[in-house]
Parts: C-alpha cells; structure tokens; sequence
C-alpha cells in the first residue's frame, strides 16, 4: 500500500531559520567561561543535539568536570545568552517561508519538532508565526531528545497521523537520525555541516523551490 502524505515535520534551528549562528556565539562564548577551548569538532557535535546532550559534549570535548552544579550553572548560561540572541526577528533560512506556506496552502498537518527548549522555542515562534503550526514539540517536553526518535513520535501522536505518512525536514545528522528512527520520510537541506548520504534521504541545497510534490517524492525515497 502506498503511504499519504499527511503531514510535514519541521526542525527549526538550522532549517527554517538561521538560528545556529546565534547558539555558535552563545556556545563559544560558554566555552570561554569554562576556561577551555572550543575545537570545530566539538562545536560540530553540538549542532542538533538536545539540551542535557549538548552540555554532555560539550564538558567532555572541553576536558571539563561535569558535576551536577556545573552543568545546572551552563545551562543557565546558554538559556540566558541565547534569549538574548534571539530577542527580536531572527533570519530565515532561505525559501523556509514560501516553504510553510506552501505545506498550509496544501492542507496539509505542519508540526515544528525541535531540541530547543520550549523557553527558547517561543522566540523562534516569534520570528516563525505559530499560525503555520498545528502543534510544536521541544526537547524539554520528551523522555529523550533527538537523535533519540521521541520528539518525532509525539510530534505524529499529537497530530493524530501515523509518522510512515509524514515528511521531516531536517538539517543536521543528529535530526536526520531521529526522523528516521521515528520511520518519518526525510527531507535533508544541511546548513552548518554536511549530513552523510543514507538510503532514503532526500538531499537539496536548500528549501528554495520547494513543491508538493517533491514532499511526496521523499515517501516513495523511504526504503
């Protein structure tokens, strides 16, 4: 039986907008309070990954003791700069927008899925609309976060419709990962770095262009 498309998954930072700028300067500026040095491997690791993950990487890439009150003290850190970074309007990646109003004009179920906690989430809301979305999933809001596949599942539970019929769009290896842990169709557009060719994955260089059907091409890539 041939899968329907039903609904289209969005992550946020890095795909519909140009946000992971905003978490390098918050991150480097954490590594330097930590008193370590941020290698590109390091910061490469961190891009996609959920809250407590990415203060995980980041300690053990620093070489850093990550007691309890450190990370609790990081944390807090990275959610007060970056809600500093991301007051006001934030860039759009391109093509994002013509993208979500192609998928509303569609009738088609549109969730944002992100690791970003609900705090932060409601600034690039801000930015997005919250018109275009039927629900959103944040990674505080999960057991675990991507590139484990629950903000997925909980995505295509809340909207009622089975994740074989849903599209996500991602940018990074670590969403890729969880999108297709959840049997969503995946849909790649890479922003900072490059995300691995795998069977099923739909690559493009961006969102400009955008159709419906090549959102249900990506269904029929899914091996």
């Amino acid at each position: 039986m041939t899968a329907r498309l039903a609904a289209v998954l969005w992550d946020m930072d890095g795909t519909l907008l140009d946000s992971e700028k905003l978490w390098d300067v918050a991150v480097r500026e954490l590594a330097v309070e930590l008193g370590g040095v941020m290698t590109d491997a390091v910061r490469h690791a961190l891009i996609g990954a959920s809250g407590p993950n990415a203060l995980r990487i980041l300690f053990d890439g620093l070489g850093v003791p990550s007691t309890p009150d450190a990370l609790r003290e990081a944390g807090e850190f990275l959610e007060r700069r970056v809600s500093d970074l991301m007051t006001g309007p934030i860039p759009w990646r391109p093509g994002a927008k013509d993208a979500l109003n192609l998928v509303r004009d569609a009738g088609l179920a549109c969730a944002l899925v992100t690791n970003t906690k609900r705090s932060l989430t409601e600034f690039g809301l801000d930015t997005l609309g919250r018109d275009y979305f039927d629900i959103s999933v944040c990674g505080d809001e999960v057991p675990e976060g991507k590139p484990a596949p629950d903000p997925y599942l909980r995505a295509a539970s809340l909207l009622g419709v089975d994740p074989a019929h849903c599209v996500a769009v991602e940018d990074s290896p670590t969403g890729s990962a969880a999108a297709a842990a959840a049997g969503c169709a995946l849909i790649v557009v890479p922003c900072e770095i490059p995300v691995p060719p795998a069977p099923g994955r739909v690559h493009r260089d961006s969102l400009v262009g955008l159709t419906v059907a090549h959102l249900e091409e990506a269904l029929f890539a899914r091996v």
